[in-house]
């Protein structure tokens, strides 16, 4: 795991399996994006069994073959579509082909886990919706800022318990280093990468949902530029939008590719969570100046004011939770509907922010 770099941060934990070896057998592909293995990291901890790998890149697949041996190469993605011993199938493809990638993954009768942004277009979000609706399968995003960091998955077990009464408020910082120069081609692409609400903005959509207890919200307002990449002239180097959810909760957050060289981590990821009896905030990768570990959660409330270092101490459930929902058809990990508004609102985000410069 690399801390400078946050397209090849693959989070760790400790194993924790909810299956026995070989009872949820999955496979990896599209390897454009390191989030894969963070992805297999999790489900193998929880118990997974990665049994193959497909890539057209002979250097991706090999690279992952080392880290994962024992991985088989498999020689198509048909291979892997057509294998009836594979119950998920794991990719982070370019993110313009996430969606039809996960199309015919359900279509071949397989669970499919995505790296995020799962969509680059609401039409792809409604090919998807419709498939999952006919064929019963799951489309599940990886949320990473929220399912594989400790203290925000704390922050969701004090929000449920009521530590900060009702939240009226999610902030969410979202800042990123850019590292140019070891991005592939298609990061520049807006066709291809989205737009950044649309990618790195997914994350912080999907937190307020999650930790406001909303199931729809609406896009106030949204906005985007390009400040300091003017090399790069499709990138969005900053954007940020302003949310209203449906029980009344507000959001705004920001994300940007502007993180100093001088940070000591691949970017200061922090969200606040304001509730009418308190709030808690995030410093997720690192506490500047202070601590050069990530996972520290502050709350304040009635009771007075705490500091938690959470890193080790909580575990990613998430992916678990995934594995016996694939198994059991149960929803305990994500509901298919929280996951697809995630994804639909960074798209209506991007699609009506204002370009300033």
């Amino acid at each position: 795991m690399t801390r400078a770099d946050g397209m090849n941060y693959a989070p760790q934990g400790k194993p924790r399996p909810v299956v026995g070896k070989g009872e949820f057998r999955f496979a990896a592909t599209a390897l454009e994006h390191g989030h894969i293995y963070g992805m297999c990291n999790g489900l193998i901890e929880a118990g997974g069994t990665l049994t193959s790998v497909y890539d057209p890149d002979p250097d991706k697949v090999a690279r992952f073959v080392e880290a994962y041996p024992g991985v088989r190469a498999a020689a198509s993605e048909q291979e892997l579509l057509q294998d009836p011993d594979i119950h998920l199938i794991a990719a982070a493809a370019v993110p313009s082909d996430r969606g039809p990638l996960g199309v015919r993954v359900m279509k071949h009768g397989k669970d499919y886990f995505t790296d995020k942004t799962p969509f680059t277009t609401l039409n792809q979000l409604r090919t998807a919706r419709e498939t999952a609706a006919a064929t019963g399968r799951k489309y599940m995003v990886y949320y990473s800022e929220r399912l594989h960091v400790e203290s925000a998955i704390h922050a969701g077990d004090l929000v449920a318990d009521g530590a900060i009464g009702r939240v009226v408020q999610v902030l969410g910082l979202g800042p990123h280093r850019l590292n140019a120069p070891s991005r592939p081609e298609w990061f520049f692409r807006k066709e291809a990468y989205g737009g950044i609400l649309c990618d790195i903005g997914s994350h912080q959509i999907e937190q307020f949902l999650f930790f406001a207890g909303c199931r729809d919200a609406k896009v106030v307002h949204s906005k985007v530029a390009n400040y300091r990449s003017k090399d790069y002239p499709e990138l969005e180097d900053y954007g940020d939008a302003t949310l209203a959810g449906d029980n009344g909760a507000t959001n705004y957050f920001r994300v940007d590719w502007l993180t100093p060289d001088g940070l000591g981590t691949w970017g200061d990821g922090r969200t606040v969570i304001l509730g009418t009896e308190g709030y808690i905030e995030l410093r997720k990768y690192i506490d500047i100046a202070r601590s050069g570990a990530g996972d520290h959660l502050y709350l304040v409330n009635g009771e007075g004011e705490r500091h938690l270092e959470l890193a080790g101490k909580v575990g990613f459930p998430f992916f678990g939770r995934l594995i016996l929902d694939c198994l059991n058809r149960t929803e305990h990990a994500m509901t298919q509907e929280h996951a697809f508004k995630a994804a639909e609102l960074c798209l209506h985000a991007q699609a009506q922010a204002v370009r300033v410069e």
